[in-house]
């Protein structure tokens, strides 16, 4: 028997439809319905390809004592946080506060009428474990406190809303330090730098930011490059890249970058790209970077776009072994036994991949072998042509024979499917615009640097289908599930969709179309989520926050960038191209709001420090088609182009700095000289 979550569209609410709990999903009704029977809310948060969030969903969401007295209890609510990630930062944050630590699943307790939170966790076993009570224990414990500790509950919920409403209000100054934008870069360096026994993440904002600082030359300038190369020959060398079908996993679960947490994430792929193409034109040029590129470009053509064009969202760590498994195994679909390398691969094949990957009789991961490059370079053709047979076991054809690879929408028709090889993990098949902008913007900037018109192509695709299927009555829509449009677009997506725009209109000036989008999309974000009290951006439109204790302004980086940070980078970037100084204005008094934060914790937030380096350093070259070509493949983060029809006598270009511009430019190499002092301006004061 099922619940109400069967007719959800996400596929992470529908995975828990078989559960004996009474869920709801996140709606006035079951909002309305914990008040009148005051019951406090136990909200559950997570997303379809969080490993935890599965081995919850089958363990204690499945057990029909606990689901007993969870219905007669509480009012158990399901949010998906992809859909939502509004509802999800808001209580996150309370968990972190609460415990010092989060995590997803997210599962949090919440006063009925006002939402306020007032104890939390992440995953709760069924039995107790570890010196921690069982489920069943600490939601009997809850609800005595509730019933019982009306005056520490009423304390502590004045506490918590407190701080989540001062947090949200930010104080700013009307000061922008001038080199404000190096302590954030050089923060970023040592972040990238620092070494843990813990897990490694891509961190790519982090990254992205230390880049930027790499070309100041003062400080940790070369500390920042070397940290930032680094990062780049872990990614493309670790086990977070699929080396046998391309495509990158979400994190290692190691410091040495071996053993993935094998779910392959839309955002993080897309933001991958953009950074090897960045290491490239910032003349990092390792071969390893651009077959990384290439291979997880060919893992999107194959197994992530969809028929109409846009991407989805994401794939599952786990897969079954077999139609007859009862559960689902973590990464079965990527990892091998030596006795199965020894079988498909001819001896001299599988030496040699002992010699460039870390491949053992042992394994590396629960006796089997992640596979790891341990060497730098350009792989040779015997060991592409061993990978290749890899790929042909896994996947039951070779690479060039299976042009799309359909997904496997539920565990349903992952087993019953007919798979020529492998049974492949389970895909959320839904549309996110952010997740999509992040990945049109790699593919854009790699179409630029390696002249590939089918990345374009593929880029212009998903731009294409947000434009014409994601608004509705005049708005931005977040997510469509299979041809639907639903939930209103947060400021993630309107700014991470304006700078997919921006991208695409520096690839293909030729359609002046994507500019005239940008600036649509741009007085649309402006006119129902800019902040007329505070400055920047709330999470949420004016008219969809009503549910929210609290409307937040996200300012911090996590494994995408902050909204804030991303949204001012493309205010100075119009201004630029558009020469309309109110968005200048915007950028400033947005910078202003958050600049207390960047003083007191440069670590929080890498995309703000982006921004103010667009800020101070901002450089508009106006020049001819052919210059244009090759200025755009270099490193110049904080320049835009704009094609000149017509320039005097002898000039090459023109390099302007805000509203002043230089001596005009008469050779290449005066041109390149300009530009490059211009993107330094903020240290060097040329």
């Amino acid at each position: 028997m099922t619940n109400r979550l069967a007719k959800a569209q996400s596929l992470y609410l529908r995975k828990h439809a078989e559960n004996p709990i009474d869920w709801w999903d996140w709606c006035d009704e079951a909002l309305e319905k914990a008040q009148q029977e005051n019951k406090p809310i136990f909200l559950s948060i997570g997303y379809s390809s969080c490993h935890w969030c599965t081995v919850m969903e089958g363990e204690a969401f499945s057990d029909r004592a606990i689901a007993q007295y969870m219905n007669a209890n509480f009012l158990p609510i399901k949010v998906d946080r992809e859909e939502r990630p509004d509802i999800d930062s808001i209580y996150m944050q309370a968990l972190q506060m609460m415990t010092g630590q989060g995590g997803w699943p997210l599962n949090i307790f919440l006063t009925p009428g006002d939402r306020i939170p007032f104890y939390g966790g992440t995953y709760f076993s069924v039995e107790p474990r570890y010196g921690r009570p069982g489920f069943l224990q600490v939601l009997q414990s809850i609800r005595r406190f509730y019933d019982t500790e009306k005056a520490k509950l009423a304390n502590f919920k004045e506490e918590i809303l407190g701080t989540l409403q001062q947090a949200a209000i930010l104080p700013g100054t009307d000061e922008l330090e001038n080199e404000l934008h190096v302590i954030g870069a050089e923060t970023c360096a040592r972040i990238l730098s620092s070494k843990s026994g813990g897990p490694s993440f891509p961190m790519i904002p982090y990254a992205e930011m230390a880049l930027r600082g790499s070309r100041f030359n003062v400080g940790l300038a070369n500390d920042a490059k070397n940290a930032c190369r680094q990062r780049g020959y872990d990614l493309a060398l670790g086990g977070i890249y699929d080396h046998v079908a391309g495509g990158f996993h979400r994190y290692t679960v190691d410091p040495t970058w071996t053993v993935p947490h094998f779910e392959k994430m839309l955002y993080d792929n897309g933001q991958i790209i953009e950074y090897l193409v960045d290491l490239w034109t910032a003349g990092i040029k390792e071969p390893a970077f651009q077959r990384a590129i290439e291979g997880t470009v060919a893992w999107l053509q194959r197994e992530m776009t969809s028929p109409q064009g846009y991407f989805y969202a994401a794939q599952d760590a786990d897969s079954f072994t077999s139609p007859a498994a009862q559960e689902p195994e973590e990464g079965s679909f990527y990892v091998w036994t030596y006795g199965e390398l020894s079988e498909i691969l001819t001896p001299e094949e599988l030496a040699e991949m002992q010699q460039q990957f870390t491949v053992t009789s042992g394994g590396n991961f629960e006796g089997k072998n992640v596979l790891q490059r341990t060497q730098l370079g350009k792989l040779s053709d015997s060991l592409e042509t061993a990978l290749r047979k890899l790929f042909a076991v896994r996947y039951g054809a070779a690479p060039e024979e299976i042009k799309t690879f359909p997904p496997a929408r539920n565990n349903e028709e992952a087993k019953t499917g007919n798979w020529p090889g492998r049974i492949p993990a389970v895909t959320d098949p839904k549309m996110i615009v952010a997740w999509n902008s992040l990945t049109i913007s790699g593919l854009a900037k790699a179409a630029s640097l390696f002249g590939r018109a089918e990345y374009l192509e593929l880029a212009t695709g998903a731009a294409n289908f947000i434009l014409e299927n994601q608004w509705v009555d005049g708005r931005l829509y977040r997510v469509n599930y299979e041809g639907t449009a639903a939930v209103l677009a947060q400021s993630e997506d309107y700014a991470l969709l304006i700078k997919a725009l921006l991208d695409l209109h520096a690839c293909d000036r030729a359609n002046g179309s994507w500019l005239i989008h940008a600036i649509a999309v741009q007085s649309e974000f402006d006119d129902f989520l800019w902040s007329l009290q505070l400055g920047g951006y709330y999470n949420t439109a004016n008219d969809a926050s009503d549910d929210l204790i609290v409307r937040e302004r996200s300012y911090g980086d996590n494994a995408t960038p902050a909204a804030n940070g991303v949204a001012i980078g493309n205010l100075v970037r119009l201004t630029l191209l558009t020469e309309n100084l109110e968005y200048l204005d915007r950028a400033e008094e947005g910078l202003k709001a958050f600049s207390a934060i960047m003083n007191q914790a440069p670590q929080a937030c890498p995309s703000l420090f982006a921004a103010l380096d667009w800020y101070h350093n901002q450089t508009l070259v106006r020049t001819k088609k052919d210059q244009i070509e090759i200025l755009s493949n270099q490193y110049l983060p904080t320049a835009e182009f704009n094609l000149a029809t017509e320039l005097p006598g002898d000039v090459v270009g023109l390099v302007c700095q805000g509203l002043k511009c230089k001596a005009p430019a008469r050779s290449q190499e005066m041109l390149i000289d300009q530009l490059e002092k211009s993107q330094i301006r903020s240290v060097s004061n040329p």
